[in-house]
């Protein structure tokens, strides 16, 4: 495995399993860390409306290809539906402005962010219009439990190729892995670190001391050698390349068996609390404002 490895979803769409998170990053940080990212190998970038970055994004993209370091087509970029976009007229009616912020002219993979009661189905059947009108080339769902993924698959014909979740030693998902590979659906994981608490446990220093990495580098290669694909966010650019220098090594049985004992079953986010499941007009939280983006999210 390197940075080129990719993985096949369900549509038969392929995206790499390693990339680059840009969450609670300004646009003018956004654009460096996405430049730079790309620069050392990236392939593979996951923005989203809610941060209020997707503008930054697409600068770094656009100064990347401007510059010749990628071709578009070798680019994976992944958005997701703001909660207060969701329902189908205005989930479609939104996305152009997503389009317009990242300069492009399609989007590698759509997800709706959060399962809003009463609304995540109609904006699922946008985003499966969206496909179909070849602007999207896969589609799927974050923070998604069973009960609500479920729905989609009652409700549709088109299969989410991605659900992205919280993934790291200490949250693992056991039953959403279980039920996701049950139907061909992969697992993204965001915060594979943890927020940092993950890379403090003894059982991860005993393995990253074994083959001489960084925890943060062990835990990094458990989550794909899990099968998970992993963005972690980071804007330091040395870090970056820490992060992806995970290629060299590999993690034995003995290894996995012991990361995966240290499972809390403990989110960094107890995601209910925030409201994200409320009534038909709580949406939760809406897009992060930055000094510089105000502008960008009129629409």
């Amino acid at each position: 495995m390197d940075l080129n490895t990719k993985v096949e979803l369900n549509n038969g769409v392929k995206m790499p399993i390693f990339g680059l998170g840009v969450w609670n990053t300004d646009n003018a940080t956004a654009a460096k860390s996405v430049y730079a990212a790309i620069k050392h190998g990236y392939k593979m970038i996951d923005t989203a409306k809610q941060y209020g970055n997707e503008a930054g994004v697409g600068r770094g993209i656009k100064q990347a290809l401007d510059d010749g370091l990628i071709k578009r087509e070798d680019l994976f970029v992944t958005s997701k539906v703001c909660n207060s976009d969701q329902g189908y007229d205005l989930a479609l009616a939104k996305f152009r402005g997503t389009l317009k912020r990242l300069q492009l002219d399609y989007l590698d993979l759509y997800l709706i962010h959060w399962p809003v009661d009463g609304r995540y189905l109609e904006t699922w059947r946008a985003l499966v219009e969206l496909q179909k009108q070849g602007l999207v080339r896969a589609i799927g769902v974050s923070n998604f439990d069973v009960q609500r993924l479920s729905v989609i698959l009652q409700n549709s014909d088109v299969v989410p190729a991605v659900n992205q979740i919280e993934f790291n030693p200490q949250m693992q998902e056991k039953d959403m892995l279980a039920y996701a590979a049950k139907h061909n659906i992969h697992i993204e994981g965001w915060s594979p670190l943890g927020h940092g608490k993950a890379m403090s446990d003894p059982t991860i220093a005993l393995v990253a001391a074994k083959h001489n990495v960084t925890p943060a580098q062990a835990i990094l290669r458990f989550d794909v050698q899990s099968g998970v694909i992993t963005i972690p966010k980071t804007v330091r650019e040395q870090r970056m390349v820490e992060n992806a220098d995970i290629w060299n090594f590999e993690l034995d049985a003995t290894d996995m068996a012991a990361i995966k004992s240290i499972d809390k079953e403990e989110r960094s986010l107890w995601y209910e609390s925030f409201g994200w499941y409320g009534t038909d007009t709580d949406y939760g939280m809406h897009t992060q404002k930055w000094p510089d983006s105000a502008a960008d999210y009129d629409d």
